[in-house]
């Protein structure tokens, strides 16, 4: 089906009413909702959040009675079942909507597909496939959790043209220009956590917030077998964003009593292993979890399939050095053909870097 220019303009404005509540959602998707009437604008809303009304709610109570034989534009497809709140595609009945249009299918087995058929049923013209890419790339997360029952996991370095994480004597600050880190910062409010290792702890001292204070902080994660961390780190300071502490059972009770009385969480587990990791996350409700790692833990992450999707940011820099750290660290490859590929790879340049961007193989898991 042939869309006109105005259908995907009406789209692209659903996309970005719904990232209005961008990183505040879990585990519910970003969703916005346009309602048309007469080729003119005369409601539209997005979902803000768990438990809060959805998209369609909001563009109906703003259209009003001119919802009456109109035409919405709607990111994903409307609910036809009662979960926080009443199925929207009893609502657009009841409000007497013409026609919808949709941006993708929600993959949500209690949904499915069923919204499209109670509409039509109710005989409402329904439309699927307005700008499905960008829909299905803004709610990925939610596909990921939905689909494969985890969160959407995303390795994120930053590296000069050489492949260096740092120099010879592990100085880091600042590999990427400050347009990068402020693209990094968004990324970062739109993830429901971020990780990293104790080693990265320990060099960096980091804030892993969003630095705005009008947008959400991700949870911040540290992933330390001996929990040998200095007692004045910065990610100690819950006020700025929640801690969580990720350990060996039984490791460092000293520290671990320490943390606590901050009011950070600890959580022990038999093993640390990335994959019991991302499913303590999944259990959390998590979208997204954005990997800010070291090399060691990033190829601990990859081989344990907690990975999907790339972030390398490249600067237009070289500082050599054999002992600089790369990226990521030993995957056991000796082959350049066993290399791990990736797929849907696109690239911008962000100031004076490069952002490559890309999923690793499907084939993976």
């Amino acid at each position: 089906m042939k869309f006109t220019e105005f259908d995907r303009d009406m789209m692209h404005r659903c996309i970005a009413l719904a990232k209005q509540a961008w990183g505040k959602t879990a585990p519910n998707p970003l969703v916005g909702a346009v309602i048309v009437k007469d080729g003119e604008i005369v409601g539209e809303g997005f979902h803000p959040g768990a438990g809060q009304p959805h998209a369609e709610v909001f563009a109906l109570r703003a259209a009003g009675d001119r919802a009456r034989e109109a035409t919405i534009y709607v990111s994903l497809e409307p609910c036809n079942h009662y979960g926080r709140t009443p199925p929207c595609a009893a609502a657009l009945v009841a409000a007497g909507v013409g026609k919808v249009v949709v941006g993708m299918v929600d993959p949500n087995p209690l949904v499915a597909g069923g919204g499209i058929k109670t509409l039509e049923q109710a005989g409402i013209e329904v439309v699927v496939g307005v700008e499905t890419a960008a829909c299905e790339e803004l709610n990925e997360g939610f596909v990921q959790r939905i689909v494969h029952h985890r969160p959407l996991g995303i390795l994120k370095y930053a590296m000069t043209l050489d492949g260096k994480i740092a120099t010879d004597s592990g100085h880091s600050t600042w590999v990427s220009g400050e347009s990068s880190r402020h693209y990094v910062h968004h990324l970062r409010a739109g993830c429901d956590a971020v990780i990293i290792g104790g080693n990265t702890l320990r060099r960096d001292n980091p804030y892993l917030t969003s630095h705005d204070p009008g947008t959400p902080n991700p949870l911040r994660v540290v992933m330390t077998r001996t929990l040998d961390l200095p007692l004045d780190a910065i990610l100690w300071d819950v006020n700025l964003a929640p801690t969580l502490v990720v350990t060996q059972r039984g490791a460092n009770p000293d520290t671990q009593k320490h943390l606590r009385d901050r009011q950070v969480e600890v959580l022990e587990l038999d093993a640390l292993d990335p994959k019991l990791v991302m499913q303590h996350l999944y259990d959390r409700g998590h979208l997204s979890v954005l990997w800010e790692c070291g090399g060691t833990l990033a190829a601990s992450a990859i081989s344990a399939g907690a990975i999907q999707k790339v972030l390398a940011f490249i600067a237009p820099k070289i500082v050599g050095g054999s002992a600089a750290r790369s990226p990521v660290g030993d995957l056991s490859i000796s082959s350049m053909g066993d290399a791990l590929a990736l797929e849907r790879v696109t690239w911008q340049q962000i100031g004076a870097d490069l952002l490559i961007q890309g999923y690793l193989e499907e084939s993976r898991e």
